[in-house]
């Protein structure tokens, strides 16, 4: 473990599975990759979209929820505890009939944000509404990290504000199928080569929406070279570092 000790940079995707419309056991299975990332020495954990509803149409309006939520309480006093960024997937309450497609950032100092999807996926539009902001930075540890959710990350514009904002990690939660992989990744490093930024992917590691989900979280360095990625669905922690500069990353299964 020294290049855990010496790495200047150390963060991690969960590759997640949901339980279907069942915030309770989800924020729950998330304490689990908490526990791990922290373990691992990580200041930074990203879950899948909507990873704590599951991708689930019919389902989501019902799970929407707001950072100070009872039931988030759990996640907020962990990131505290661990000195750890947490951003996880979930329905947002929009003030309207359908919810936003969010994502939640717990920090360290006890303090919370969130970001809507700005760019929906065609046919989302029938269960959620779009987020108005074209995108969310914050820092963390001198860097500044971008977030993304799943289309966002197809349309050039996106990234562009992201790398205009000064972010050297672009934080991309997602729900990506095994048709629509290939695709998608080559995108993902096209990002990474053109902005000179990291792309972290967090993807769902079991079917979720009737998808196949490809699982295959990964990590493309600044330049665009996947230097880790996990070797296909189910559950596990990917960990990337960073030492002078150079990226390198583990995949580790997640037990139980």
């Amino acid at each position: 473990m020294n290049d855990q000790a010496i790495a200047d940079l150390c963060i991690a995707a969960a590759q997640s599975a949901s339980v279907p419309g069942d915030v309770e056991a989800n924020v729950e299975r998330h304490l689990r990759f908490v526990e791990a990332a922290h373990r691992a020495g990580a200041v930074l954990l990203l879950f899948p979209e909507l990873s704590l509803s599951g991708y689930e149409p019919a389902l989501v309006g019902r799970c929407a929820l707001q950072p100070d939520d009872p039931r988030l309480a759990p996640l907020r006093a962990q990131a505290m505890a661990h000195g750890l960024h947490l951003i996880v997937g979930a329905p947002l309450a929009s003030g309207q009939a359908r919810p936003f497609i969010g994502a939640m950032l717990f920090r360290p100092d006890g303090t919370t944000a969130t970001y809507a999807k700005h760019h929906l996926h065609p046919g989302e539009e029938r269960f959620a509404v779009p987020g108005n902001a074209a995108g969310a930075s914050h820092s963390i540890n001198g860097e500044t990290m971008a977030l993304a959710i799943c289309a966002d990350t197809s349309q050039p514009v996106h990234a562009e504000v992201a790398a205009a904002s000064g972010a050297s990690l672009y934080l991309a939660g997602s729900l990506i199928s095994e048709a629509g992989y290939a695709a998608d990744a080559a995108q993902l490093a096209q990002r990474a080569a053109r902005h000179r930024f990291g792309v972290l992917l967090a993807n769902h590691g079991a079917p979720s929406g009737g998808y196949a989900c490809a699982g295959r979280s990964a990590f493309w360095a600044p330049g665009g070279e996947c230097v880790a990625a996990m070797p296909g669905p189910g559950e596990g922690l990917l960990l990337l570092r960073r030492q002078a500069g150079a990226w390198s990353g583990d995949a580790l299964p997640l037990a139980g």
